[in-house]
């Protein structure tokens, strides 16, 4: 398996781990000061980050998303 392709593997992976995450952090009303939250967001950041750096996308391009994105939230 090539590194890209295991970057993608271990990202959609710690991508299901915050899911559960966030799924036992509603079950439990336990939003603030949650480290196993904390925890799983900053590992999706890392994955994201080496993701970056091997190229896979642009920041300026997510940049961009994250504006389209919160314009439809608000």
């Amino acid at each position: 398996m090539e590194k890209i392709e295991e970057l993608m593997v271990i990202t959609m992976e710690e991508c299901g781990e915050l899911i559960q995450e966030c799924s036992k952090a509603i079950r439990c009303d336990n939003y603030s000061d949650n480290q196993k939250l904390i925890e799983e967001i900053g590992d999706v950041m890392c994955m994201l980050e080496l993701l970056h750096d091997y190229d896979v996308f642009s920041w300026k391009d997510i940049y961009e998303r994250v504006e389209v994105k919160k314009k439809k939230l608000a």
